[in-house]
């Protein structure tokens, strides 16, 4: 099924390069060539005017007044065009063209001599130079087709123009016909893509300069970046053959509902480039997310951004770029918007940041056999002075988007680690500290010296701290992030792979994971106690971590059955809205002071609550 859909999609892309236009046919190019030929062939027209010797009859005055007219029309639409036919839409062309070919043959049929009125017929040439250069071969075919038949009638009855002359002047246009029309391709295919028979990064980046000067006319243009969600897979298990199949695919999946204006290319490897013109960016997201849902050859995950005043083309796809970033962070699959809403929480996160205004608040993380308390989860909290309390994953992503994670990120480690310290300087015993880390962080060379640095300032052992790595983030990381994991490990700092079991989770895997801990996402641990095949996994997965060295902690734990079942098959650690929810460091440390036996006893820190 695959191969013949890429079998179609090749098809469709042949039958598009045929139709479509070469993409230097630009609208402000159109605009130029047009303007100048028409104001060329118009000059054309009033010089034979104004040295033809006309017969002094009433017909040669009609005639005479005629070609004045005809020139002079063609000049003033010259001047126009030239001015602002950029804004003129690609459809437009084609009236003007064609409107070129019956002035000419007007022109043609005013001439007061045989000689003037083959003068004016090598105008048609110029038709035949737009036709070539602006439509694909179909519609130049149509131009063309429709010139040889009007200079076929209004020069057959001129005298001493013979069949040879007639064959002649058509072999002429021809010529110039296949020559521009081959050259202008030639050119263009420079901009096209070999596999897709998309426009490639080079086609996509003309073809937003062109909507750039559109837009700033006047309108919207939103541009939109789209990745193949575990490409990366597909060329492991198929090998690069599945790869190019899967990328026919998916262009021609997502040309099916591609809006006329839209531009669709393939920007590089497994990413598409998307530009849409006339539209916000709230419509933008709309209609990739309508497109993402579309596409049933794989998953994709997408970033819009829309052009705000004053950016480049390269400020907007840099936006549709970071969006597209935290898409991905955010579990892929699913389409993310950067725009103006968010650079302003953006702002505000960045003064929060600078204030302490972004606090680490702590879940407990705790032993099941007992109910102890032996660590706890650092989450990020912002309370915003108008916004109220903004969910986590609203302002991480907005600071992934605007590249303020890293600043982010230092923040709540320190926040943490003071926390920390005052839990156990009031529980009298030490704990594990764990805390989420960004890729964008991990792909900095220098992020475990800094690490090192603000927990030895914050007075935090580097043997109580656990840094959460995703499992996707690290079936992509980059070989400096993977570098910088070691690196951590080395200087003491434990290593966990979080959100484990979605996406291409693989028990083949676990050996060569840089990893100490194991968390399983919340969604695996949900259906323990529905599923006896999911209770099989996990009981065959704790048995290869206890052989690895890899300790499992089980996030998500709702119910007390699940706590029950989780405890019988031996999972060492977990942490769940059923034993305790995030809470502030200072009400952690006060509950645990006030409640807690002595942790000599094995007593739990906490009793065990639902949600």
């Amino acid at each position: 099924m695959l191969n013949e859909t890429a079998t179609s999609a090749r098809v469709r892309a042949r039958l598009a390069r045929w139709s479509c236009a070469p993409l230097l046919a630009t609208s402000q190019v159109m605009g130029l060539t047009t303007g100048f030929l028409y104001l060329a062939g118009g000059l054309v027209v009033l010089v034979v005017r104004l040295f033809a010797t006309p017969l002094a009859t009433p017909l040669a005055t009609r005639n005479a007044l005629g070609l004045t007219l005809v020139g002079t029309t063609a000049v003033v639409i010259g001047a126009v065009v030239l001015l602002r036919g950029r804004l003129l839409p690609r459809g437009g062309y084609h009236v003007v063209v064609g409107l070129g070919t019956v002035m000419i043959t007007l022109a043609v049929s005013f001439c007061p001599t045989t000689g003037s009125a083959i003068a004016v017929a090598t105008i048609y040439t110029f038709v035949a130079i737009d036709a070539a250069f602006y439509f694909g071969w179909l519609q130049g075919s149509v131009h063309l087709l429709l010139l040889v038949l009007e200079a076929g009638w209004v020069l057959h009855d001129l005298p001493g123009v013979t069949t040879g002359v007639g064959l002649g002047l058509g072999i002429v246009v021809i010529a110039v016909t296949a020559v521009v029309g081959f050259l202008a391709r030639a050119a263009s295919n420079a901009h096209h893509d070999t596999l897709t028979g998309l426009r490639n990064r080079r086609g996509f980046d003309a073809a937003f300069d062109a909507a750039l000067a559109e837009t700033r006319a006047g309108g919207r243009l939103s541009a939109a970046l789209v990745d193949v969600d575990h490409f990366k897979a597909v060329n492991d298990c198929g090998g690069h053959a599945a790869g190019d199949a899967l990328l026919r695919t998916i262009a021609s999946e997502l040309a099916v509902d591609l809006p006329g204006r839209a531009v669709l290319a393939r920007y590089g490897g497994d990413e598409f480039a998307l530009l849409l013109p006339g539209r916000g960016g709230s419509e933008a997201l709309d209609l990739v997310e309508r497109l993402r849902t579309g596409v049933r050859a794989a998953n994709l995950s997408i970033g819009v951004a829309e052009l705000l005043p004053g950016e480049t083309g390269a400020d907007v796809l840099r936006r549709a770029d970071a969006a597209l970033y935290a898409a991905k962070l955010g579990g892929r699959g699913r389409s993310r918007l950067n725009d103006v809403d968010t650079a302003e929480l953006v702002g505000d996160l960045a003064q929060a940041v600078r204030e302490g205004g972004v606090r680490a608040w702590f879940q407990p993380v705790v032993r099941p056999a007992d109910g102890c308390v032996v660590g706890v989860e650092a989450l990020a909290r912002w309370t915003h002075p108008v916004r109220g309390n903004v969910p986590a994953d609203q302002f991480v992503a907005a600071a992934e988007t605007c590249q303020l994670i890293v600043d982010l990120g230092a923040a709540v480690l320190a926040d943490a680690c003071r926390g920390a310290r005052e839990v156990v300087a009031a529980w009298g015993r030490d704990l594990l500290l764990t805390v989420n880390v960004s890729g964008r962080e991990l792909a900095d060379p220098g992020y475990a010296e800094r690490v090192l640095d603000i927990v030895q300032a914050a007075g935090w052992p580097t043997d109580l701290l656990v840094l959460e790595v995703t499992e996707s983030l690290m079936d992509g990381s980059s070989k400096t992030a993977l570098e910088t994991l070691e690196r951590l490990r080395r200087l003491g700092i434990s290593v966990a792979i979080d959100d484990f079991g979605t996406g291409y989770s693989a028990f083949s895997r676990l050996d060569s994971l840089p990893a100490d801990y194991l968390k399983l996402d919340h969604a695996f641990t949900a259906e323990i106690t529905t599923s006896p095949r999911r209770a099989g996994i996990l009981q065959a997965l704790l048995s290869l971590c206890s052989a690895l060295g890899l300790q499992v902690v089980a996030e998500g734990v709702e119910t007390q059955e699940q706590a029950e079942l989780l405890s019988a098959l031996g999972c060492p650690l977990v942490q769940g809205w059923f034993y305790a929810e995030p809470v502030p460091p200072a009400v952690l440390a006060t509950r645990g002071a006030s409640g807690a036996p002595a942790a000599s006893t094995g007593a739990p820190v906490f009793t065990q609550r639902h949600r």
